[in-house]
């Protein structure tokens, strides 16, 4: 049996307290890493361009600093084993800066916290470069508050189409797409989407793949 729902997920200032402290007694444990402790990199864009794999969320976290997160889905999963019924929680949690830079993750664990933890941690090591743009024939403003062209996506059973609108029109979406696209700092489009799109884990890789292909073409 399981349940889903979606919330907002705000730190506290004694968490974020703690994440500071957390950084600070961070000791890089890739080539990456030692990199971006010694500032050696001081952007998420040369991490991309020079071909390097997020390992570690703290790179993420220094790079990023206005880095946000919003859990999108939270549900609990009952299995029956031979010692009794066993509950666990599944989180989706969706990251972004609101600037060009995306990422989805999915944890489980015993507790709600610890899968939204998890979550939160894998979303950073999958973050993702997003071109925005203009690509709406009825703006053409050279502002970056949509996508440049139509994208698809597609996760599981669920596709999704996201097509520029002009300045002003808002996200025509459903909640969770709205926040997902509003991360990665897209403010203006139109989407169409197909297939079971209340599996969110399957909606929100759709839209993952789709941000991701903004950079397939041009």
């Amino acid at each position: 049996m399981s349940s889903s729902g979606s919330s907002r997920y705000t730190g506290s200032r004694r968490e974020s307290e703690r994440e500071g402290e957390d950084l600070e007694g961070w000791r890089p444990r890739t080539k990456l890493g030692i990199h971006v402790a010694n500032k050696q990199i001081t952007a998420l864009e040369q991490v991309f361009e020079q071909g390097y794999r997020l390992r570690e969320p703290e790179i993420v976290k220094i790079l990023l600093p206005d880095l946000k997160s919003e859990v999108v889905h939270v549900g609990v999963v009952q299995k029956q084993t031979d010692a009794g019924e066993l509950t666990r929680f599944s989180a989706i949690v969706a990251c972004g800066d609101e600037h060009g830079w995306f990422g989805i993750g999915r944890g489980k664990a015993a507790q709600m916290r610890l899968a939204i933890d998890k979550a939160t941690r894998d979303a950073m090591l999958n973050v993702i470069p997003v071109k925005l743009g203009c690509g709406s024939w009825e703006c053409r403003c050279n502002v970056q508050h949509s996508v440049p062209f139509k994208v698809i996506g597609k996760g599981g059973s669920v596709k999704i189409e996201i097509i520029p609108g002009p300045r002003g029109l808002g996200l025509v979406a459903g909640a969770n797409i709205t926040t997902m696209l509003r991360l990665a700092g897209i403010r203006d489009a139109w989407t169409r989407t197909f297939g079971s799109t209340s599996t969110m884990s399957s909606t929100a890789l759709a839209v993952y793949n789709a941000l991701r292909n903004t950079y397939s073409i041009g």
